[in-house]
């Protein structure tokens, strides 16, 4: 071999390292490499050299071999980028299920010819990735030809996989030199999960007993209480000091919206059990009164008849409906939550103009079930339960607040100006915070604007987040609390909350004061205080 098939050699080998120990450049969905070894390139030459001593030839196709080095890097990719976008890792058993509804959301979003070229660029990128891999293990098992280098390469190769095990057998030491932890054993993890949730074996699937969910609520005297679930809505909105001070206006108008009204405000925070999404395990977890971290868990629960924070209203002659613009699919299992209504998107019925993934401004839901469940004089007094969607990732277009809450009833909400501004807003992937913040802007204008459409201050209001943004929103290490505020004149529910551990304002103390499954208790406990 001459100097430059060494080179060749040379570079082949730290191309397949490359590939197999990026990492990502946080919180975006770049690259980098850190300096660090793959112990299954190492396997990789060793199983090569070994071939070729043994049969004169590796008895594999460099293709196919390069078509799994392909799968391999995909791997790698999701597994470091997921968690700096997203705030956790990829959880299959969870995630899988709604990888059809994330692109049926970019399918929405995204203009068609976007669409189309971004397919086209993936399938050159993964061609691509083919050829240079192929071209990597042609130069990397050049070299083996000769039985010498074959014998260093196994020698060499099981050095360092001798050094990668005795890194992961002793508990301290340093960690020279340093190796990325293995893709496939990200294979092993992921299909650890699928059999937990497919067969039901993890102990932590099994489910506690339901709390007592159960109150006079005394101290509402047949009030309308609404919870709304503020989409990612999450303690970053106060700990990071740019998003708090971009929200300080928004804020301003709520507090004064809320003393204009006769009201008050107290707040707190709690812990969600879900972070950068699945909505739906918070939401079952308030109102469940039991901690619903993952699928499995929640797809068990929602096939058991439990009393759930509904039932306590039920038993007290309320009304218990839900309100679900983002339901657009049947939802047999809904009935577990015993509401007397569930008003989906079909039953809302909106006529205006669609607005991205989530098509229903949550103004509008809020001025429907206001309509539809508050204004009629002869009736019960209302339970209801309302997630919002205008805070979902990806955030954009945000749909211009309406001050004449009449008009958003009709087929033309909104003057054509500020709709085609709106309209023309298109997500920014690469900057995700700037948009979550004009979107919570708008979320907290729209409640201001309804607390004085709706001035009754006997009414309790519970605003609470589901959980905080992806991380590449909140930043590395964010804690899972969401804000809580209930806002309300009623005087007694005001001084439990209090006595509680609720401050003043809109503004949170840093502690969290109790997980989320816990504020159920908290809540029917102040509902029902003398």
């Amino acid at each position: 071999m001459n100097r430059w098939q060494w080179v060749a050699a040379a570079a082949g080998l730290f191309g397949l390292n490359l590939c197999l120990t990026l990492q990502d450049v946080w919180p975006t969905p770049a690259v980098q490499w850190v300096g660090e070894l793959s112990v299954e390139v190492a396997a990789l030459m060793v199983l090569l050299a070994a071939m070729r001593l043994w049969r004169g030839k590796p008895a594999v196709s460099m293709g196919g071999l390069a078509l799994v080095m392909v799968v391999l890097t995909l791997c790698r990719y999701a597994a470091i980028t997921a968690p700096a976008l997203y705030g956790r890792p990829i959880n299959l058993y969870w995630d899988a299920p709604h990888f059809g509804n994330v692109l049926g959301m970019l399918t929405r979003v995204a203009p068609l010819w976007a669409l189309v070229l971004g397919v086209i660029g993936l399938l050159v990128l993964l061609c691509l990735m083919w050829w240079v891999l192929r071209a990597c293990l042609q130069a990397a098992v050049r070299p083996l030809h000769s039985p010498v280098v074959a014998r260093v390469v196994v020698v060499v190769g099981l050095m360092l996989m001798a050094g990668y095990g005795l890194q992961r057998w002793r508990a301290t030491g340093p960690d020279t030199p340093p190796y990325t932890e293995p893709v496939l054993s990200n294979w092993v993890t992921q299909a650890r999960a699928l059999a937990r949730g497919w067969w039901g074996d993890d102990a932590a699937l099994q489910l506690p007993a339901s709390p007592p969910m159960r109150s006079g609520l005394r101290a509402l005297n047949r009030a309308d209480v609404l919870i709304t679930f503020i989409e990612s809505y999450g303690s970053s909105t106060v700990d990071l000091p740019a998003f708090r001070t971009a929200l300080a206006p928004a804020r301003q108008r709520l507090q004064a919206a809320t003393r204009d009204t006769g009201r008050e405000v107290v707040s707190t925070y709690v812990t969600s059990p879900t972070f950068g999404g699945n909505s739906w395990l918070a939401h079952i977890t308030l109102l469940s009164g039991i901690r619903v971290d993952e699928p499995g868990r929640y797809a068990a629960l929602m096939t058991r008849d439990r009393r759930t924070l509904g039932t306590a209203f039920t038993d007290n002659g309320y009304r218990s409906v839900g309100v679900m613009p983002g339901l657009r699919l049947a939802w047999p299992e809904g009935r577990f939550y015993h509401f007397d209504a569930i008003h989906d998107a079909a039953a809302l019925a909106y006529k205006g103009p669609p607005f991205g993934w989530f098509v229903i401004p949550d103004q509008y839901s809020l001025a429907w079930f206001t309509a539809h469940e508050l204004q009629p004089q002869s009736r019960q007094p209302v339970f209801a339960v309302f997630p919002t969607l205008g805070t979902h990732l990806p955030f954009r277009p945000t749909p211009p607040y309406q001050a004449d809450w009449s008009r958003m009833l009709g087929a033309t909400p909104y003057d054509e100006q500020p709709l085609q501004q709106a309209l023309a807003e298109t997500p920014q992937w690469l900057d995700m915070g700037a948009s979550y913040v004009v979107a919570v802007d708008n979320a907290l204008t729209m409640l201001s604007g309804w607390l004085h459409e709706h001035p009754d201050p006997s009414l309790v209001l519970v605003l609470l987040g589901d959980h905080q943004p992806a991380s590449s929103v909140t930043g590395e290490g964010a804690s899972w609390d969401v804000p809580v505020h209930v806002i309300t004149g009623n005087k007694a529910v005001l001084a439990a909350l209090r006595k509680a551990g609720f401050g003043e304002g809109l503004e949170p103390t840093r502690a969290p004061l109790a997980r989320m499954e816990q504020l159920s208790a908290l809540l029917l406990d102040a509902f029902d205080a003398p």
